[in-house]
């Protein structure tokens, strides 16, 4: 199934009978929840899901936003509606970083069927579609959690694959060359990483660009079909939102979750500052 769908096509979709399960998964970091944008306004239908508590385990050694225990993440997807044979869409504010964790997520999971809003709710909000503040009743889904179905990494395999593949790192170049971390108490990061700033997989619009400007985007930082090649970021969030571009450009990618907040944990591991 194609991982992303447009406004248009997903107003059709929700128009019949059952329409897709609508998951609203606005999040910011530092900032205000996304319950509050959800309470504002989201599309009819659509049911608030949180990142941090829902999509994510309780922050730790192994990251901010580790892996959910999987009876964790199919109680909250079937509070959500989530059944397995069942369309899922999810959406954010915009650029689908948020997204692309929970569409991540499901897939990893075990559901086949999950799609992104490409442009997310201002796209929806600027096509004049209809916005509500209504929050809807819930019939429980009956989603089944089986995990290991996308490919993870950890430290030691983020390691490997900066030094004989492509390892992208997803976050700012300021925060990769280790000028500024407003979040994590290391600044720097994986050495043999490439950058990759998240924001460069999509337009001012916060539509993603076309797979062949987007294989062209990885192809210069090495990453191709034919590499090994993963993807972090600070806490695993925007790190999925690389796997889903790589997803589109043709690229098979495997996710290291933990991330630059399980690396800096263990302090014998070595931390690269600068471009290189």
């Amino acid at each position: 199934m194609h991982p992303l769908i447009d406004v248009a096509a997903l107003a059709r979709l929700l128009r019949q009978d059952p329409p897709p399960v609508l998951l609203d998964v606005r999040w910011h970091l530092n900032g205000p929840p996304g319950v509050e944008s959800y309470r504002r306004g989201h599309l009819p239908g659509a049911v608030f899901v949180d990142l941090d508590r829902d999509v994510a385990g309780p922050p730790g050694p192994a990251g901010r936003h580790p892996l959910p225990e999987p009876a964790d993440f199919e109680a909250a997807m079937r509070r959500a509606g989530v059944s397995g044979d069942r369309l899922v869409v999810v959406y954010d504010d915009a650029d689908s970083t948020s997204a692309a964790r929970l569409w991540w997520t499901l897939r990893y999971f075990g559901h086949e069927r999950v799609r992104v809003l490409d442009g997310g709710f201002r796209a929806w909000n600027e096509a004049g579609l209809t916005v509500t503040g209504e929050e809807p009743s819930v019939e429980p889904g009956d989603f089944v959690a089986h995990p290991h179905r996308l490919p993870v990494l950890d430290a030691e395999g983020a390691a490997a694959v900066a030094k004989a593949g492509a390892l992208l790192d997803a976050r700012a170049a300021e925060r990769f060359r280790g000028e500024n971390e407003p979040v994590d108490p290391v600044a720097g990061h994986i050495p043999g990483a490439k950058n990759a700033p998240t924001l460069g997989n999509v337009g001012v619009d916060g539509r993603f660009l076309p797979p062949g400007l987007l294989r062209e985007r990885f192809a210069k930082l090495g990453a191709t079909d034919a590499t090994d090649v993963g993807a972090y970021c600070g806490s695993g969030v925007t790190a999925a939102h690389e796997i889903l571009a790589l997803n589109l450009a043709g690229i098979p990618a495997a996710l290291y979750v933990g991330s630059w907040s399980n690396w800096i944990a263990d302090p014998t591991n070595p931390v690269a500052t600068g471009d290189a």
